[in-house]
């Protein structure tokens, strides 16, 4: 069996969250939170990552309302899942975050979207 390095992102019009974890461990770790400033710098900040760590697939948390029903996030998330693609030839991967956020406690203000990310990707984990 191969080991591979998966990188998850909770896409965000501010900020990204960022996460990673490994097929053998299968546990999701925070990784950081980038400051989404520009297209930029935004995808800088994903490629040094990247060639830290080197994924061998990405996750991207796809939001939607609790029916299911997509909206504006949704299309954007999706947009980023291709940009990923297209820029670092990786398989990337959808993954439904709709609960995400709720479950993590967080004080007002605190940024949580790295955790975000953890619970996306754990989620990736066991459901594969």
């Amino acid at each position: 069996m191969t080991i591979e390095t998966i990188f998850a992102f909770d896409f965000g019009v501010k900020r990204i969250g960022v996460a990673m974890g490994n097929t053998m461990i299968r546990q999701a770790e925070p990784v950081k939170v980038i400051a989404a400033i520009d297209n930029a710098t935004r995808f800088a900040d994903i490629q040094a990552l990247l060639d830290e760590w080197k994924p061998a697939r990405l996750v991207v948390g796809l939001p939607m309302h609790p029916d299911g029903a997509e909206h504006e996030m949704t299309a954007r998330a999706r947009k980023f899942a291709n940009q990923l693609h297209g820029r670092f030839n990786l398989p990337v991967e959808l993954v439904d975050e709709r609960y995400s956020s709720a479950v993590i406690s967080a004080k007002r203000g605190e940024v949580i979207d790295d955790r975000a990310a953890a619970i996306i990707l754990q989620q990736y984990f066991d459901t594969h």
